[in-house]
């Protein structure tokens, strides 16, 4: 199986970045502890990180051609107004998606309470810290 995680701006600085609200952990240990994730469940998982909107549509809408089973997606701040990334999502209907977030996104500031990106996806996970991404992975390879 071929899964894809898509990570919006700002997620490359984790571990710099407000490290109350995303932890300590740096974004090297996330493509580690990813990787290591697609080798226990023997699947192959491809991250793409992109601080640019243009770049993550471009990347969904590959997806739906490039052999891509199932997606698993922060849209980061992108979350909140992308009508573009959500509608990219809603093209790819042959594939399950999962939105994650890093945070409590219900218990932080009110304009990071609402998704627009979630209404296309199958899932949504919020509030798990690193461990949302793995949880996003189960979630596809069940389905």
């Amino acid at each position: 199986m071929k899964l894809l995680v898509i990570n919006g701006p700002n997620i490359n600085f984790l571990g710099i970045r407000e490290k109350n609200v995303y932890g300590a952990q740096n974004y090297e240990y996330l493509l580690q502890m990813i990787a290591k994730k697609g080798e226990e469940e023997h699947c192959r998982i491809e991250v793409f990180q992109s601080n640019h909107e243009g770049a993550i549509i471009d990347r969904i809408q590959d997806a739906y051609s490039d052999g891509t089973e199932g997606i698993i997606i922060n849209p980061g701040a992108y979350t909140h107004y992308s009508y573009a990334i959500m509608d990219a999502l809603g093209s790819v209907t042959t594939m399950p998606k999962v939105e994650i977030h890093i945070s409590d996104i219900t218990k932080r500031e009110e304009f990071r309470r609402h998704s627009v990106t979630a209404a296309a996806c199958d899932k949504q996970i919020y509030g798990q810290g690193l461990d949302g991404y793995l949880q996003a992975i189960d979630f596809i390879l069940k389905k």
